[in-house]
Parts: structure tokens; C-alpha cells; sequence
């Protein structure tokens, strides 16, 4: 298990990366206005990890990977990401280490570019290629990567003409090609249409099992998006860690049913969970 509900620590707790973890939060708090966001949070995501990230909206899963990705800043608490230290490190350039994406993503995205030139971008972590040079190496590279996330055919094509299924898995290929410490997908299938998300969810279970694949966290609120193979998980309420570690341990109905605040009932079939309220 490594992750749990947490007290605060001093700084000058030993380096995490030392320990060989990828990602360590410690004692990390948010408070906005005066409103709590998250609460003592210790979490560690290690080499062959996969994590899934489950809460109810307001939980502060946003919040929780915006610190751990460094786009946000705590309150307290220490943050050390790929060996390095938030507060002590260049994090415009610990970000293209890290291969982020999300929902919102795609909106951010002209929609003239090609499927090829959206992955080539997070070479700079841009957003568009006007202000770059590319090379053969790169193109190789984006087409690669488009067919390890079953997007080859799509190269060449509008990313604004592509389903949002397909817009997905090809954000999902940008992040893949950065060559990337660790991979942080924040609620992917948002908006995602029956096919969408399950072809999402397959492209994800294939990646947990290729060893090849760095430590990736996925953060959803819903347990039907777990994809199999996904090792670990952490559950949230109101900013603080309810539960984590291994997922058949995490995963429970009584976890469940009080991460969000509701009698639940919690099964697995074929490597797929599936949650409904216990009266029905």
C-alpha cells in the first residue's frame, strides 16, 4: 500500500526518489478563500504502477493532479515529482517529462490541425507547431505513437473532424510520444459516447499491460472507466484520502459506498467493475 490518510511532514523527510517513487505528495494541503480543498494528503506512485484516482465531483481530484503534475502550487506540503522537487526546481521543464491530458485538452486544440501535428506539438509542450521546427524523426515518432493508441489510419486527418473518442486517444498518443516519467489522464472520458469511451478503455487496459508503459494515473468518478490491468487505486472525499492501495483490496463496496456517500454495491466481471445503488 502507498498511499493513505496523512498527517503532515517535515520537508526534510527523506527524497522520495530515493524510495523510487515517481510521484510523492506529503502532507499536501489546498485551501482557497478559506475553503479546504485537500486535507494532509500522502500519496506515492511507483515504477509499474497504474493508478485510478475515484471521488465525487467537489472530491478535489482536479486539484490533486494539478499539484501532482506542478501546474498548482500547495498550500503546504512537500511535492517531489520525477526525483525533483517542487519549489526547487524549473517546473516549465519538469512538465514536458510528464505526459498530461484531459477532457479539456481537445477544446484547447485547433481543429485544422492534422492527428500527426497534434502529437508532434508536445515535443514543446505547445499547443500549436508554427512556432517549432519538426523533423523525419518526429514525424516517426507521432506515427508510432498514433498506432501504438489504434489511431494510424487517422494521421492525416483534421483533428476537428475526428469523433471525441478518436480525439481522445489521439491526446493519448501526444502524451505517449513525449516519451514521458509518468502519464496523467484527467477524466479522458468526459463527454465520450458508448463507443467512445469503451474503445478508450481497451487502448487503456492495453497500455497497463505492456511493460513498457511508464506509471500512469487515471482520474474518473465513475468505477465502469477503471480499465483492467489498472494496479492500484486511490479514493477521495471532501480533500482527504478515504482509501488507497492495491485495487482488489481499495475497491470495496463499504469504500465505495462511503467515498460517495451513498449504499453501494461493488462487483467485478471480466476484469470490469460495476457499481449500483445496493437498494436496487
Amino acid at each position: 500500500m502507498t498511499a493513505k490518510k496523512s498527517s503532515a511532514r517535515s520537508a526534510s523527510a527523506p527524497s522520495a526518489a530515493a524510495d523510487g517513487a515517481v510521484l510523492s505528495l506529503r502532507g499536501v494541503q489546498r485551501t482557497i478563500d478559506g475553503a479546504r480543498l485537500l486535507r494532509d494528503v500522502d500519496w506515492e506512485v511507483r515504477p509499474t504502477q497504474r493508478w485510478v484516482v475515484l471521488g465525487p465531483n467537489g472530491s478535489g481530484k482536479t486539484t490533486l493532479v494539478r499539484i501532482a503534475t506542478m501546474w498548482d502550487h500547495p498550500s503546504a506540503g512537500v511535492v517531489e515529482l520525477l526525483g525533483e522537487r517542487l519549489g526547487r526546481t524549473d517546473v516549465r521543464r519538469l512538465r514536458a517529462r510528464v505526459g498530461f491530458t484531459s477532457a479539456a485538452m481537445a477544446a484547447m486544440l485547433r481543429p485544422s490541425l492534422t492527428a500527426a501535428e497534434v502529437v508532434m506539438t508536445a515535443k514543446h509542450a505547445a499547443l500549436a507547431p508554427w512556432w517549432h521546427t519538426y523533423d523525419a524523426g518526429d514525424a516517426g515518432r507521432a506515427r508510432a505513437a498514433l498506432e501504438r493508441v489504434g489511431c494510424g489510419d487517422r494521421l492525416d486527418q483534421r483533428f476537428g473532424t475526428l469523433s471525441s473518442g478518436e480525439q481522445q486517444r489521439v491526446l493519448l498518443a501526444r502524451a505517449l510520444s513525449m516519451e514521458p516519467g509518468v502519464i496523467v489522464l484527467d477524466e479522458p472520458n468526459a463527454g465520450l459516447d458508448l463507443a467512445g469511451r469503451e474503445q478508450l478503455i481497451v487502448t487503456l487496459s492495453g497500455l497497463a499491460a505492456d511493460p513498457e508503459t511508464p506509471p500512469m494515473v487515471l482520474v474518473t468518478h465513475h468505477t465502469d472507466e477503471i480499465p483492467d490491468g489498472f494496479t492500484h487505486a486511490l479514493l477521495l472525499r471532501d480533500g482527504a484520502v478515504l482509501a488507497a492501495g492495491p485495487t482488489d483490496e481499495t475497491l470495496t463496496s463499504k469504500n465505495l459506498s462511503e467515498c460517495f456517500g451513498l449504499d453501494l454495491t461493488l462487483e467485478r466481471r471480466h476484469g470490469r467493475w460495476t457499481a449500483r445503488a445496493a437498494s436496487s
